[in-house]
């Protein structure tokens, strides 16, 4: 499935294969990559003393490759960082590998001062790429491509200091704007893309009782705001001796009735005052200040909500239409959970030995507590009706095993006078009554067991079937129904004086038929 190589440097083309997914091929003792959609993707491996990579990697120049084999995908390209050495109490030695993407390249380079007013998100990210490709060797630069993501202006205003030039991403677009970080390795060299959405909606489904193998859920309230602090741009001392270390900034009070902070009454009332304040270095202006911090208060979210599920990948066996992706969107499936919904793949792990394991980290989707108790208490309703469900079959099929325990003994019993009697063709019978016995056992299995149908459960008809059913009324002289009410009208208008006996009547029209027949004229 994956083949490992490794490479001595940039001119190393051809490499050294330190894992093959053939049987006779080089293998690792372990080895799992980590792909994430908001980081630098790593990867980890262990080899011993057989291994063809044994005493030839070197830190931080010796490249790396995982390519699957099947698909021709690279899942993973970086270098290898630091090794760690072990030997077990039988005496067996390994070397265990952490590595990096490429991405971590602009980890090897600083930014340097400037100020920059009036460009473009496209243009701020080209400068501190020209910054980072002036002091890396060539493999490690990058070049632009394509950046969608944008604010209400499509300018900013931003300073650069002297951090490493993957934070000063970070710090002045990512945390601020939003987006993603997706590298691309072309002919001509890496290309570094800034999007605003990644990722596709796949027709691949993760259920229940048929990929999903296990399954947690991580709720975190704990970063939610309740009461927000505005600060703007640092406001300059007019004592020019001050050394204090923090300095005054813009606030919100001359526009907000002499209040300093802004406060969300709804999040307020769920969580209790949690405070918090955020900085705006770009900000001089209250007015605009307090617009800044009110949006920040109206975009945030509430408690996150993660899944970390194992599955297997039936897309090698040709079952599913693809692999799971890390940034695509999946349909997840687990009624006990609560769950069915589009998530979308924000880390997977891929087991280099075991293919088939799949581990994937799957959010965020942010809710209001109020919400997850709804869907818990959803979950346990589901659970308690599939345990009513079970109860019913277990109760079906032992009623059928009774039956079928009956049917055996007579069948016992006259297999025992057959063998006495000796009578042939009661032995075929009998043989044929076995071959019926048989096909019942066999017919157990796909019974349903059928209840009653509610307008939320199907049952023995659908719950649309049923909610249709249980609106049919009878009609009146007023309200329509199985009847139009003018139908129902003429009806109630037809009386009847006397009874009269159908059967009777029945007989006494066909005595008259057959007078009628009687004296037709003969030809």
């Amino acid at each position: 499935m994956y083949r490992v190589t490794i490479h001595s440097g940039i001119n190393d083309v051809n490499g050294t294969v330190i894992h093959s997914p053939y049987v006779s091929g080089q293998k690792l003792s372990a080895g799992s990559i980590k792909q994430v959609i908001d980081g630098i993707d790593s990867m980890s491996f262990e080899i011993n003393l057989r291994n063809a990579g044994w005493g030839v990697i070197k830190p931080l120049t010796t490249l790396i490759k995982v390519v699957n084999v099947k698909t021709g995908i690279v899942e993973f390209d970086g270098r290898i960082l630091k090794p760690k050495q072990s030997m077990s109490s039988s005496g067996n030695f390994a070397m265990q590998y952490d590595c990096e993407s490429v991405l971590a390249y602009l980890l090897d380079s600083s930014q340097r001062h400037g100020e920059y007013r009036n460009i473009t998100i496209a243009q701020f990210l080209q400068v501190i790429l020209n910054n980072h490709n002036a002091q890396v060797e060539s493999h490690k630069r990058f070049k632009l491509g394509q950046v969608t993501v944008t604010n209400s202006t499509d300018n900013v205003y931003r300073y650069l200091g002297y951090e490493n030039t993957y934070d000063t991403i970070k710090d002045k677009l990512l945390n601020r704007l939003g987006g993603y970080l997706v590298v691309r390795r072309e002919s001509d060299g890496l290309y570094l893309d800034y999007l605003a959405e990644i990722g596709k909606t796949s027709a691949t489904e993760i259920k229940l009782r048929r990929n999903l193998k296990d399954m947690s859920r991580e709720i975190d309230p704990t970063e939610v705001v309740t009461r927000l602090v505005p600060l703007g741009a640092e406001i300059q001392s007019e004592d020019e001796t001050a050394t204090d270390a923090s300095k005054a900034r813009v606030n919100i009070k001359s526009v907000n009735n002499n209040l300093d902070y802004l406060d969300d009454t709804r999040l307020i009332a769920e969580f209790g005052i949690i405070e918090k304040s955020v900085v705006f270095n770009d900000v001089n202006q209250p007015n605009i200040l307090k617009t800044r911090g009110q949006q920040y208060l109206t975009s945030q979210k509430t408690a996150r909500n993660s899944f970390d599920l194992t599955f297997l990948d039936l897309s090698l066996n040709n079952l599913d239409p693809e692999s799971v992706n890390r940034g695509d969107k999946y349909n997840v499936y687990n009624p006990i959970f609560g769950i069915n919904e589009t998530l979308q793949v924000i880390q997977k792990e891929i087991n280099i030995i075991n293919p088939l394991d799949v581990k994937a980290n799957f959010g965020d989707k942010f809710k209001t507590l109020t919400q997850y108790q709804n869907e818990l208490n959803k979950g346990m309703s589901r659970y308690e009706d599939l345990e009513k469900s079970v109860s019913n079959q277990i109760q079906t099929i032992g009623a059928l095993k009774t039956q079928i325990d009956n049917v055996s003994q007579s069948v016992a019993d006259i297999n025992t006078e057959i063998n006495e009697s000796d009578i042939p063709g009661l032995v075929e019978a009998i043989a044929d009554l076995n071959d019926v016995v048989d096909q019942l056992n066999i017919a157990i299995g796909n019974i349903p067991n059928y209840t009653p149908a509610t307008q939320t459960k199907d049952g023995l008809m659908s719950a649309v079937d049923k909610t249709k059913l249980d609106g049919i009324q009878l009609a009146t002289g007023t309200t329509n129904g199985l009847l139009a009410k003018e139908d129902k009208q003429k009806l109630n208008r037809i009386t009847a004086n006397t009874s009269i006996d159908l059967d009777q009547l029945m007989t006494d029209f066909l005595a008259l038929k057959e007078v009628v027949e009687n004296t037709q004229p003969q030809e």
